[in-house]
């Protein structure tokens, strides 16, 4: 079977790189791979391929990175190139482009794509992040049969992950790369019985992954714990919650050039990881609570507590709560 692989970010060459090791015995012919082109990255603003085409290129695989299919001189130029490697199929995972009717109608057993939830749970961009954002228990990969619109293709297979109380979205994407590669190559050898009995997505059940913007990280501590815990857990990577706190509370050495020289000028708090207390106060919302080594409390809204675990001032790296409390006082102080 000769087949093409089309990704991009690390998640797709997790996929990858267990679909090169896997070709021989699968019977495959992995003959191109499909990537999005390089990019300035990097305080150099280095041009810079994707984790995909980097592992294609290490492996000795042939790499194409048009910037789309769309039916002009560029993307009939494209698409013919496409025609000429003659696939039997296209695996999809989290390519970047939008493929028109016409790839997805190329290959004989068409295009089929690993998507990063149980679907119709979550469709669109962040599928990770929304996951953990709503608060649910688990989440998957979906292996289904590409069609025209948004991850609505009928399902082929699944494979299922638990989210927990101490899911982070670095976390749980991890897990689910992995097991996007299990899945698909479990699922190549009886790919044809798969498609043979696809299942349609349940229209009613589908709810959006809404693209992540910086503006979501703002905690409001006037919220429930655990809502706010979602929020530092589901946008932990990027773009990460954030807390504001008066520079006057922190040590001087805390504070920028500009902050120094007057003014209680709020510092920026990055929260990176953090976890839902069983503490209760009656404090005022965004409190915090005395902690011990391991964790800054905060009072949040309903009278909960969320637990900080690892936090980041301007300018430095991200510390313990251990490391971020040594000689300062942060009890009492707000966020």
């Amino acid at each position: 079977m000769r087949v093409i692989f089309a990704g991009s970010p690390e998640f797709a060459a997790v996929s990858l790189k267990a679909l090169i090791g896997a070709r021989d015995r699968l019977g495959t012919q992995l003959v191109a791979v499909y990537s999005q082109p390089d990019r300035k990255a990097g305080r150099g603003q280095k041009l810079t391929p994707t984790p995909v085409k980097a592992l294609a290129l290490e492996h000795g695989l042939p790499v194409h990175t048009p910037l789309n299919f769309k039916s002009d001189a560029e993307g009939d130029a494209a698409f013919e190139v496409l025609s000429e490697l003659q696939p039997d199929l296209i695996i999809v995972a989290a390519y970047g482009l939008i493929l028109p009717q016409r790839v997805l109608d190329l290959p004989r057993l068409g295009c089929v794509n690993l998507h990063a939830s149980l679907l119709p749970r979550w469709r669109g961009a962040a599928p990770i992040h929304r996951a953990v954002l709503a608060g649910d228990t688990q989440t998957g990969i979906t292996l289904m049969q590409m069609a025209l619109g948004l991850d609505t293709g009928d399902m082929l297979a699944k494979s299922t992950v638990p989210i927990t109380a101490d899911t982070h979205t670095p976390d749980l994407h991890d897990a689910l790369a992995e097991s996007a590669a299990e899945l698909l190559i479990d699922s190549l050898p009886d790919l044809e019985a798969l498609q043979a009995k696809a299942e349609p997505q349940d229209e009613t059940q589908a709810n959006y992954a809404h693209k992540l913007t910086k503006e979501e990280g703002l905690v409001d501590w006037s919220q429930p714990a655990e809502q706010v815990d979602r929020q530092i857990r589901g946008l932990a990577g990027w773009p990460v919650a954030y807390s504001d706190l008066q520079i006057s509370d922190l040590q001087a050495s805390d504070a920028d050039s500009s902050a120094k020289s007057g003014g209680d000028q709020p510092v920026r708090v990055r929260l990176h990881r953090s976890l839902l207390s069983s503490v209760v106060s009656d404090l005022p919302a965004g409190t915090i609570l005395s902690g011990g080594a391991e964790a800054v409390q905060v009072a949040a809204g309903d009278g909960g507590v969320v637990e900080l675990h690892k936090l980041q001032l301007p300018g430095k790296k991200a510390l313990s709560a251990a490391e971020l409390q040594s000689g300062r006082a942060l009890k009492g102080q707000f966020l």
